[in-house]
């Protein structure tokens, strides 16, 4: 059991790992344009496509990889070494002179960086009450959002005037106050440990006793999920210029898209507690594929502003409420594999959306079909997830809880 008073801090560390890999998450997005538009570093379509993949190439080896390390090191070394690594290798993207070197430090960057986020969640899960445990995720994922929304915000002020590479030095600097913090808060005994941790391979763990099936499901609703989640933020600036928007007011849009995924998840969560997150997690993908939908029409003045923070609200709480049920019913020993493999397979639909919105940009047809596509791959994550019919916590977490609640 964890020290008592750390949750607090486990929560807000963890919270604030998440913010820089939100803040990454959405960094492309605001430099991309820029640098299609600048002679000398020679950025296509094509060769942007190409920058993003390989960067979640990255993200997924590390999603994949970090999170059974973590399970039998310990949470605490592996995220402080997840977040010093990634933030030193963002920042040496700021000297990238050509989209070569700039895609080879994504992709290094991308290993520690898709490693914090099954870490940040299985410590998060270890510390919630049970009757929260939903909440507690979402308001996690605020972070990933509320780094995003900051970096959205500064690249619309900065951007243009001071240089695309200040997002990147910007993106680096939190860390030299945050890897500190944790190293002094966070508690040392945070790896599973005992018999069962022992005997068992993490791995393992996803197939037996009954979670063969929701751990498959799961694996597709991620992919689902995070297909929206990047290739959204990567492209929007990009399709929403090509539906006639300046600059200025598409970046404002993709702001506006993840101020409503801050919503979205501090309502999510709320009601994902009340209604169980079976019902709250379809209702939230099926929702989402309707509002996908509408954006292919167009829409006049603020009204188009509304309709994106509306699709914010529900598109980025359903992958959420996704990782929320995952760390609700998995064991200890497994938990960070659970939540790394989801995180890890989802990945892959990760780089598919970048690359197949990649596409469309090129072929000059994203805007509507690249919001009609990405309404048919919610619709897709509410099917996926109907399969699952698990939604009891897992013995250990149960016991934890109790004894948390009687300490």
């Amino acid at each position: 059991m964890a020290e008592r008073g750390s949750s607090g801090w486990v929560r807000w560390l963890a919270w604030s790992a998440v913010a820089l890999e939100g803040y990454d998450l959405v960094v492309l997005g605001v430099v991309i344009p820029v640098l299609l538009d600048d002679p000398d570093f020679a950025l296509s379509a094509a060769s942007a496509t190409t920058v993003t993949t390989v960067g979640l190439l990255g993200v997924m080896v590390g999603a994949l990889s970090v999170g059974p390390v973590a399970d039998v090191v310990g949470r605490r070394r592996t995220v402080v070494a997840c977040v010093v690594a990634f933030s030193m290798l963002g920042a040496a993207c700021a000297l990238a002179p050509n989209a070569t070197v700039l895609g080879g430090l994504r992709f290094l960057a991308g290993v520690p960086l898709g490693g914090v986020l099954p870490v940040a969640l299985a410590m998060v899960a270890e510390h919630a009450p049970l009757r929260r445990g939903n909440r507690a995720t979402t308001i996690l994922m605020t972070g990933y959002h509320a780094g995003a929304v900051a970096a959205a915000l500064i690249g619309a002020l900065l951007v243009r005037s001071v240089g695309w590479e200040i997002m990147f030095v910007l993106g680096a600097l939190p860390a030299v106050v945050l890897v500190p913090a944790m190293l002094a808060k966070l508690p040392v005994d945070a790896a599973p440990t005992g018999r069962t941790a022992a005997r068992r391979n993490p791995l393992r763990e996803l197939f037996r006793d009954g979670f063969a099936v929701p751990t498959i499901a799961f694996w597709v609703a991620s992919f689902m999920g995070l297909l929206l989640v990047y290739g959204l933020n990567t492209w929007l600036p990009v399709i929403m210029k090509a539906a006639g928007y300046e600059l200025t007011q598409a970046l404002f849009q993709l702001l506006a898209l993840n101020v409503g995924a801050v919503i979205g998840l501090l309502i999510g969560g709320a009601v994902a507690d009340r209604i169980g997150v079976r019902p709250a997690t379809i209702t939230w993908f099926a929702v989402a594929a309707v509002f996908l939908a509408l954006l292919s029409i167009p829409l006049p003045g603020a009204t188009v502003y509304v309709a994106i923070l509306l699709a914010g609200i529900f598109v980025f709480s359903s992958q959420v409420l996704v990782y929320a049920w995952v760390g609700r019913i998995y064991p200890a020993a497994a938990r960070g594999t659970a939540l790394g493999s989801a995180s890890g397979v989802g990945r892959l639909g990760a780089i598919t959306g970048p690359a197949f919105t990649g596409a469309l940009v090129a072929g000059g047809i994203a805007y509507p079909w690249g919001f009609y596509f990405f309404a048919l791959v919610a619709a897709l994550g509410a099917v996926a997830v109907v399969f699952i019919r698990r939604t009891e916590p897992a013995p250990d977490l149960a016991a934890v809880t109790r004894d948390r609640a009687l300490s």
